[in-house]
């Protein structure tokens, strides 16, 4: 069964297109980039297509819920600590103070159990399997492995309690079939103990990439009390996600997690699970340092949003040089940083003329938007 939640995303994203700051344009625009899990041809789709093929998974329910989500189903019903990073607004995109784009994308729990044909099935005592995938959104910093929107995908199996008790070992069971049909069935995969909010028992499922384990997914078994928020109280069963972009850049090889947004056709034909990437030319880098005294306020990950506007795609990597204080020099409540900001082209040679007016740009917005002084 194919189900498609939108319901209050229009409206919410009215409120966006009221409002007239930078981040309510910036989120504007991450929520029209295109869903990589659901573009033919790549390798995010691909993957989605492989996991939900495998046996275990292949009669599952298939949810598309909003990328506008409450901050309280997010959070509060997940079993979030009050002070969990995640709610603070230096990781987190807030369309109002009530609404986020989604973080995770777990939150399929509540629109799925809330759905009327669901609720008729757990009256019934059916058991419940589902899949749910596409874009999450957090702030993030800036490098080759990551981005501040990506993909994740999840799924989950409940049975009622009175038909059977679920056990860690038939998640096991379920991620080994997963992790072979990405990898392959001669790849090396262990589990190890790990904690999420949501699941406890919960474990992490790592492979072997050139001699060393490298952690791919999570899961566990659904706690008791989370499916209680959500007015459950009759089933168990195990649940699990991983970020598509981690996966993929395993498979392929991967140096650059920009180029899984590619148009350019030398890379997309290469951009095929289980296929070596090999580098289309490396173009140089331009390097720019910026260095700048500011408010003790200052929030870097909101910093990283402001040389993502401007930069875009070219921003290769940003990385921090210095920070120190001088209460004589600067007064006590300000910090002085620098940041390395490293430029360049999965695609073509980028020229000094090209990135010295984006970086004065950046240069300009610095002092506009975070009140700095530049040095």
């Amino acid at each position: 069964m194919e189900i498609k939640i939108n319901h209050r995303e229009n409206k919410l994203r009215d409120i966006l297109l009221a409002r007239t700051d930078t981040e309510a344009r910036r989120i504007e625009r991450y929520l029209t980039m295109p869903d990589l899990s659901r573009t033919l041809g790549s390798p995010l789709e691909e993957m989605v297509k492989r996991v939900k093929a495998v046996p275990i998974l292949a009669d599952f329910d298939v949810i598309d819920i909003p990328e506008i989500v409450p901050a309280s189903v997010s959070f509060d019903l997940f079993n979030f600590a009050p002070d969990h990073p995640a709610r603070s607004k230096s990781d987190t995109y807030y369309v109002d103070d009530k609404n986020i784009l989604r973080t995770h994308d777990t939150v399929f729990w509540y629109y799925y159990l809330n759905e009327p044909q669901i609720k008729i099935r757990i009256a019934n005592q059916e058991p419940l399997g589902t899949l749910c995938y596409g874009k999450v959104y957090r702030k993030d910093e800036i490098d080759r492995r990551h981005m501040n929107i990506f993909h994740q995908m999840g799924g989950w199996y409940l049975v009622p309690d009175s038909e059977k008790t679920l056990t860690i070992e038939d998640l096991k069971n379920a991620l080994s079939e997963i992790i072979k049909s990405i990898f392959g069935p001669e790849i090396k995969y262990r589990f190890n103990p790990d904690t999420f909010p949501y699941t406890d028992p919960s474990l992490e499922a790592e492979v072997e990439v050139d001699g060393k384990w490298v952690e791919i997914l999570g899961g566990g078994m659904v706690r008791k009390s989370v499916l209680a928020n959500m007015d459950v109280t009759s089933y168990n069963g195990w649940a699990f996600g991983f970020g598509l972009e981690r996966l993929a850049i395993i498979s392929m090889e991967l140096p650059d997690i920009r180029l899984l947004w590619s148009n350019d056709e030398r890379v997309k034909r290469q951009l095929k699970l289980g296929n070596k990437f090999k580098e289309v030319s490396k173009y140089p880098s331009v390097t720019r340092d910026i260095s700048f005294i500011v408010p003790n306020t200052f929030v870097p990950n909101n910093y990283f949003d402001l040389i993502r506007d401007i930069g875009g795609n070219l921003i290769e990597e940003v990385t921090l040089l210095d920070k120190y204080e001088n209460v004589a020099k600067f007064g006590a409540d300000k910090i002085s940083y620098t940041y390395r900001i490293i430029y360049r082209s999965t695609e073509r040679t980028l020229t000094t003329d090209e990135i010295d007016p984006l970086h004065q740009k950046i240069e300009t917005e610095t002092k506009t938007q975070f009140q700095a002084e530049i040095r």
